[in-house]
């Protein structure tokens, strides 16, 4: 058991049966009264995002997780296979645990498969990943006023946000958090 003070940003905990990935945490002490500890949370087997608000001094249930490096191999359907990088092993993945960032996976990046009890619950992406532009508009003549951009379409399908120098071709560099693009990558 640990109490609800020691969750933070990325701290996984069980409450009702259920795995809970904190997603934002806030501590409130008013003037009178206890502290409260307000914390957005997802359910790590269903993808549901809850708010849930504790009192302070309140437990819950800690959990141990393993952690693997696996490398993503190839998507069937929606089910993504990697590649353990210690055992080789081939764990499939469905879509529902990756998320949004799935849209990034591109074959032989590297990343963090968090597992409880063998059962995979999520996938941490590196930061960035460099993305080849497959799609690009061509830029209108005189358009540079302002900070304008345009949309571009990736390697693994995922439309990016770019400024209008980039072109069909280049290779770019995109924050997986977000989706935005970062730089173009010289290669």
């Amino acid at each position: 058991m640990i109490d609800v003070n020691e969750l933070r940003k990325g701290v996984t905990f069980e409450l009702d049966n259920q795995l809970f990935k904190v997603l934002d945490y806030h501590h409130n002490k008013p003037g009178r009264g206890s502290a409260t500890i307000r914390i957005k949370a997802r359910n790590l087997r269903t993808g549901a995002t809850i708010e849930k608000t504790f009192g302070s001094g309140e437990r819950v249930q800690d959990v141990r997780l393993d952690f693997h490096n696996v490398q993503f191999l190839y998507a069937d359907g929606d089910l993504f296979y990697f590649m353990d990088m210690q055992t080789f092993e081939q764990p499939a993945i469905q879509r529902s645990v990756i998320g949004d960032p799935a849209i990034f996976l591109k074959e032989g990046v590297e990343v963090k498969l968090t597992l409880y009890e063998n059962e995979p619950l999520d996938v941490e992406l590196p930061m960035n990943v460099d993305l080849l532009v497959v799609k690009a508009e061509n830029a209108v003549r005189g358009d540079t006023a302002t900070g304008v951009t345009k949309k571009v379409v990736v390697e693994t399908g995922a439309e990016v946000s770019t400024p209008n120098f980039v072109e069909e071709g280049d290779v770019i560099r995109v924050n997986t958090e977000t989706g935005d693009y970062v730089t173009r990558v010289q290669e």
